[in-house]
């Protein structure tokens, strides 16, 4: 039977050794029968955490040149202020602001980008002259002006810091929930490794004009890397979990929570134990206000190679039966995430989907990187389509949305 609500898990259970077995019971039930989930008792103060929400409400109230000071186009890193394209693949590790309504379609406005957002990252220092040209992706961060928000970079470099400590923490439990040691995982990451975080502004319906209004703010997708941790900052309802039945269930806003998505990376590193959930965001109605949400990406490494971690059988066992009780006998969008081919480093591809997703960006720093995509465009578009195939890229919520591709248009799931 399908799931039918989103279970709640204690962190607190895990850091009691008495315990621990029953909250890492918990988890391995949530990871293989639903991928989404809330958890509780965090460990981060509720102080910060109401800092990092009013911070990120200002941001929106910055006058729109103080927002446009920081636009991506400047940054061979693609941090920065952005207006994002619907309908084209968009990067989890993409920094920047998008402005509502700010997408030209035809020589109309876009409306269906229905959110403006700001994408932060774990700050580097510049790359080295002889370093991989991926590495342009690990650069400084372009902050708001401290004499607009002067608390806004402190505030969210502290939450960045300890939300990377409970990402790592909380990937080291879905581990010894598999049956498998807690640092089975950390040779995807870095030492100092890069994450992300998006802060983003769903308006109500009453600001978008009435022949382009629609619920919808981001459409059915699902997250790319390993986990997302989305603070609700609204009291908004919105987010919803779909289940293999293709009920949508609610994910209500609860204080003192965080939402656990697990995502596509996840899935494929564990042979699909872990399930990587469908969901989507409705926009606010008219006269709701408009909703705020913070999700946080853990990263992988730009080094990272694409390869698979070795599953307990029993625990393989388990998900298969899973499977079979719902009569679900195949993975549809999993297979080719960390799959080894084309790329042979994940930077190549996350830096092949940014290009791709920000061709102004890619115009200005990496010409040859652009040219290419669009010689292979050209020829997937006047060649015969092989075979196509339900992609998952990085949708408007930082996730992986729905997009019709060709085998010949794939550049790697991770953008």
């Amino acid at each position: 039977m399908s799931f039918n609500s989103i279970p709640v898990l204690d962190l607190a259970l895990a850091r009691n050794p008495d315990t621990k077995l029953l909250f890492l019971e918990s988890l391995r039930h949530a990871l293989l029968h639903v991928g989404f989930l809330y958890i509780e008792n965090i460990g981060i103060s509720d102080a910060l955490i109401e800092d990092v929400i009013v911070q990120g409400k200002l941001f929106f109230d910055l006058p729109e040149e103080k927002k446009m000071e920081v636009q991506m186009k400047n940054a061979q890193s693609f941090l920065g202020i952005k207006a994002f394209t619907t309908g084209v693949t968009l990067s989890s590790s993409a920094q920047g602001y998008n402005k509502l309504g700010n997408e030209i379609t035809a020589f109309k406005t876009d409306w269906r980008a229905r959110r403006e957002q700001i994408d932060l990252s774990t700050s580097h220092p510049p790359p080295k002259s002889s370093d991989p040209i991926y590495y342009n992706l690990l650069s400084p961060n372009q902050w708001p002006d401290p004499e607009f928000l002067p608390s806004f970079r402190p505030t969210f470099e502290a939450y960045l810091r300890q939300m990377a400590t409970l990402s790592t923490t909380f990937t080291s439990l879905i581990a010894e929930a598999l049956h498998l040691p807690p640092t089975v995982f950390d040779r995807f990451f870095d030492e100092d490794q890069q994450h992300k975080l998006k802060i983003i502004k769903y308006p109500d319906l009453s600001f978008i004009p009435n022949d382009q209004q629609s619920q919808q703010g981001v459409g059915p997708h699902k997250d790319s890397m390993l986990t997302t941790y989305l603070l609700q900052a609204s009291h908004h309802r919105g987010l919803q979990a779909q289940n293999l039945s293709g009920e949508w269930i609610d994910c209500a806003p609860i204080p003192g929570t965080l939402v656990v998505a697990i995502g596509q990376g996840l899935e494929a590193l564990t042979h699909g134990v872990c399930a990587s959930t469908t969901h989507r965001v409705l926009s606010p109605g008219v006269g709701e206000g408009p909703r705020f949400s913070i999700p946080f990406f853990q990263g992988v490494s730009y080094d990272a190679t694409f390869e698979h971690v070795d599953i307990p059988e029993e625990i393989l066992t388990m998900r298969q039966e899973i499977l079979r009780e719902r009569g679900v006998d195949k993975r549809d969008d999993v297979d080719f995430t960390f799959t080894k081919g084309k790329w042979g480093h994940l930077g190549e591809a996350t830096l092949a989907n940014r290009v791709r997703s920000h061709p102004d960006v890619g115009e200005r720093f990496y010409p040859e990187i652009l040219k290419g995509i669009r010689e292979e465009e050209r020829k997937t578009k006047d060649g015969k389509k092989i075979k196509k195939e339900v992609v998952m890229t990085e949708g408007e919520d930082g996730g992986a949305t729905d997009r019709w591709m060709s085998l010949g248009e794939r550049i790697g799931v991770f953008g």
